[in-house]
């Protein structure tokens, strides 16, 4: 989403536009009925939306996730109190945060109200080093001072009534709105030595929201980038029988599974600004070296005018938002694995590459670069655990599918590929096909010949290909079902179980698929023509 935010009328005081009021008014207050209930019980309390939600609000996004602070309540009461009116999740207890769900809500996140507090960081680069001391007479203007962008720490008071709301911005975080600017709350080499993943998370608001990072906040990041590797070793006691014995044990300060999360979002809301800003940080160079090999490999200009692989990978995740992509595959937003199969499709090549001058061949070639590709694909997923993010996590093995069988588009004689490998390719029930004809697409899109034009004859004829098959089915979406099973085949050729059953399965689904078989009796008959020696006619 490009930057959309309702600006505020008057810099200088704390008004709010009118649009942010009736929001307020229309989709906040009535959601949340604890707020006017819990200024009745505790008059003296003050309410405050914080975090993303503030931020949110002001920019006239979706609100995604609710964040409220509470004042001038103590703990147990604030604790005692939602308890009646919902349920309480007590993970965040300890940090004065209650994850809460109101009664007959319709939330699909817990609601954080929290208390006000301060951290205080160990500055080892890990979120979990810190202490904290929350105060519910701590300032609000003290509470934000320990969040970590200027975007985030903005506080908005709901519970005054008479509709007044005021915010409160120690930071300027409403003019790095205004500006599109991500910016670290007072000093930057603090704020990023208190969590390394900072630096990750400020690339994916950048991404989010189509924001530029302020130059002191990037120098910081590019400075620190090189502790997102850093390992932590400890000596521990370890029990044994009747003694405990010291054991050295190591860590990842920032451990795969946070930076999973933050590779997978970034790129997920803007892949070529992602693919860019990671190799201009140095995160390429500390967490993916392989992709930085596609830099100055060169390609043949009478296929790839437009420069080498590196050229050709940023064009390509650039095209998954051009016109043609959206003409060709509509409007929905790319998957996260089709993403990272763009990303990773010329993977190989690099490795593979031989040249008229160092290996005499004609031109220079790849050959293999699909497999070599899809290998070191499978070993980044696996390494960065970029299956682990919950909800949003990625499968390594349907990305490197992508990556194996992209080349699929340049099969010369499309037309006499086999059904039954169209339908394996295509129609799977595990590994996705759309996804496929997507990757296609973009890849074909980004090669550009020395005519100055992508050469798509190669991709209609699979759209063609494909389009027959799903004509065989009554949804003409899909590849239709099979005529027979495998029971049905042995019943009428009197046959056992064995690898011919699936031999004569698959010959038949490549009659059904190819349209010479169409209906159970043609089916039949067919195996009747195999009666006399089923294998030999396979």
């Amino acid at each position: 989403m490009e930057k959309s935010f309702e600006k505020i009328n008057n810099p200088s005081d704390e008004s709010l536009d009118k649009k942010v009021i009736n929001r307020l008014e229309k989709e906040v207050l009535p959601r949340f009925d604890f707020i006017k209930k819990l200024k009745e019980k505790h008059k003296e309390a003050e309410i405050y939306l914080v975090g993303g939600a503030t931020r949110d609000i002001l920019m006239g996004r979706e609100i995604e996730d609710y964040d409220f602070l509470v004042r001038k309540v103590e703990k147990m009461d604030l604790e005692s109190f939602l308890e009646n009116l919902g349920e309480v999740n007590f993970v965040g207890r300890t940090f004065g945060i209650f994850k809460f769900f109101p009664k007959g809500h319709d939330l699909k996140e817990p609601v954080d109200i929290a208390l006000p507090r301060q951290d205080f960081s160990l500055l080892t680069g890990s979120r979990h080093d810190f202490k904290i001391r929350t105060d519910p007479e701590l300032p609000i203007e003290k509470d934000l001072e320990r969040r970590d962008f200027t975007i985030n720490a903005i506080a908005l008071r709901i519970d005054e009534g008479e509709k007044k709301y005021h915010l409160i911005d120690v930071s300027g975080g409403r003019k790095d709105l205004e500006n599109g600017l991500i910016k670290a709350v007072g000093n930057p080499r603090e704020r990023f030595k208190e969590d390394y993943s900072r630096i990750l998370r400020a690339l994916r608001f950048a991404c989010q929201f189509n924001f530029k990072i302020e130059k002191k906040t990037w120098e910081e990041m590019t400075r620190q980038i090189k502790n997102l590797n850093k390992i932590r070793r400890e000596v521990i006691l370890k029990r044994e029988r009747k003694f405990f014995l010291p054991e050295m044990v190591e860590y990842r300060v920032v451990p795969h599974e946070v930076i999973a999360k933050e590779l997978i979002k970034s790129f997920y809301y803007r892949p070529s600004q992602a693919f860019e800003f990671y190799d201009q940080a140095g995160v390429f160079k500390e967490l993916m070296p392989e992709v930085l090999k596609m830099k100055n490999c060169p390609q043949p200009r009478e296929y790839h005018s437009e420069g080498d692989v590196w050229t050709h990978t940023l064009l390509a995740l650039k095209n998954l938002s051009s016109s043609l992509f959206k003409e060709q595959f509509g409007e929905e937003k790319p998957s996260s694995e089709l993403i990272f199969g763009v990303l990773f499709h010329d993977l190989g090549k690099p490795y593979v590459i031989k040249t008229p001058k160092k290996d005499k061949t004609e031109r220079i070639r790849f050959d293999g670069h699909d497999e070599e590709g899809a290998r070191i694909t499978r070993e980044i997923c696996e390494r960065l655990k970029l299956s682990s993010p919950e909800r949003i996590g990625i499968d390594p093995k349907r990305v490197s599918w992508l990556v194996r069988t992209h080349m699929i588009f340049i099969n010369p004689e499309i037309e006499k590929i086999r059904a039954r490998t169209i339908e394996k390719y295509f129609f799977h029930p595990y590994f996705n096909g759309q996804d496929l004809l997507k990757l296609g697409f973009v890849d074909i899109l980004s090669s550009i010949s020395l005519g100055g034009k992508p050469n798509f004859d190669n991709f209609h004829k699979m759209l063609k290909r494909i389009e027959e098959i799903k004509n065989l089915s009554a949804s003409r979406r899909e590849a239709p079902n099979p005529l027979l099973s495998g029971l049905e085949v042995m019943e009428k050729l009197s046959l056992d179980p064995g690898p011919e059953i699936g031999k004569i399965l698959e010959v038949l689904r490549e009659e059904q698929l190819s349209g010479r078989v169409r209906t159970r009796e043609e089916a039949m008959n067919f195996l009747e023509n195999l009666k006399v020696d089923p294998i030999e006619k396979i």
